[in-house]
């Protein structure tokens, strides 16, 4: 009787103690999750730094492939070449760039106005698309203006606007003005918080894998070394073939809108490269800025513009990710493309750009334990 009574009340301590374990598990977890959606924003800027610099560190070492020389001096030779790209990019093409996004700017807004003019035409309701700056904008300052009249009682006297008016305005002045400065010290802030954590990064791998491998329990220790070491090695072979897909968009974005004879394609080209980091999506997107901006030029210029699209897209998607990307990532397409809808409903431009790279961590990540998983199952 002693013996089953002890073995009841230790089974009832048994459960209590898993109950409060499993609570306590769930409350953090509750709280991880509210953490990570307060500050969503700032995990992507530090996720995104972190991708640059494994990206560097991969440039750095196929440059040590080819070099006996030191890291450090590996890593320098690497980003000096890249400033001195870019550099080059800006000093030849600034001028162009410059003169092409404006030109690109209101080639878009000026085909944003037709599309709802031609929806409101065929009785489409366009009131929730707000295209009303953007046509008029669009139309330039040689359209004639319908004059308005107004009453001698409510025009100023000698064309000297009131008190209240010009508060008003200078309200607005002021207003707009800080939220272009704030906007831009936010973006060159976040740029420069991407390059320093990159540069951090790229300096000392093994310092910040070994303090990540440190948190990790001891028992555990082995496994989080192999998964680490995994997710950095597929994280360098998809950033390479990420770039090398990046540049040979740009390039036959950039050929072949310029033999079509579209305006802009050398900006256009520069923006198909760099919306090929998001797959299925930035491609789908480059694809109608391209069309819109060739509407402008010509029923023929469009077509061929969408047919280059086409070709640009299988290029990238039949060609260029199997044969480039085959050994770093195999996701399903209708997989990836459902996961970055939504990361980018829920975090927006951050979740969309960075859906593959945080989708290959969790690939590697699951593959690992399913295999852990299916190692003792065969044993047996």
């Amino acid at each position: 009787m002693t013996d089953s009574a002890d073995n009841r009340l230790q089974a009832r301590n048994d459960l209590a103690w898993a109950i409060a374990v499993g609570g306590i598990g769930i409350v953090l977890f509750a709280a991880l999750l509210m953490f990570a959606w307060q500050f969503a924003a700032t995990l992507f800027l530090l996720f995104a730094g972190m991708l640059l610099g494994v990206a560097l560190n991969a440039m750095t070492t196929l440059l040590g492939r080819l070099t006996g020389l030191p890291h450090a001096l590996r890593l320098a030779i690497v980003c000096l070449a890249m400033a001195g790209l870019l550099s080059g990019i800006v000093f030849l093409g600034g001028t162009t760039i410059a003169q092409q996004a404006t030109v690109l700017s209101n080639t878009i807004k000026s085909q944003l106005g037709s599309v709802k003019d031609f929806l409101e035409q065929h009785g489409v309701d366009t009131s929730y698309l707000d295209f009303t700056n953007a046509a008029g904008e669009a139309k330039g300052e040689g359209t004639a203006v319908a004059p308005t009249t107004t009453s001698p009682s409510t025009s100023q006297s000698h064309g000297i606007p009131g008190a209240g008016a010009l508060a008003s305005s200078g309200g607005a002045i002021i207003s707009q003005t800080l939220k272009v400065l704030l906007g831009t010290v936010s973006v060159v802030g976040n740029f420069f918080i991407v390059l320093f954590l990159g540069l951090a990064f790229a300096a000392q791998p093994s310092i910040y894998r070994a303090g990540l491998l440190f948190i990790a329990p001891a028992k555990w220790h082995a496994q989080a070394t192999i998964i680490v070491d995994r997710i950095g090695e597929t994280l360098e072979r998809w950033l390479i073939a990420q770039i090398i897909t990046m540049t040979a968009v740009f390039l036959v974005t950039w050929i072949g809108l310029a033999i079509i004879g579209i305006p802009s394609s050398f900006i256009l080209g520069i923006q198909a490269g760099l919306l090929a980091f998001i797959p299925t999506v930035g491609a789908i997107l480059g694809g109608l800025i391209v069309v819109l901006a060739s509407l402008a030029t010509g029923w023929i210029a469009a077509l061929s513009a969408f047919v280059l699209f086409l070709g640009v897209h299988a290029l990238e998607s039949y060609v260029l990710t199997p044969i480039i990307q085959r050994q770093a990532l195999d996701i399903p397409p209708a997989t990836l493309f459902a996961f970055q809808i939504l990361l980018g409903v829920v975090f927006g431009i951050w979740g969309l750009a960075l859906a593959l790279p945080l989708m290959a961590i969790a690939k590697v990540m699951i593959d690992h334990f399913k295999a852990v998983n299916q190692a003792p199952a065969k044993a047996a």
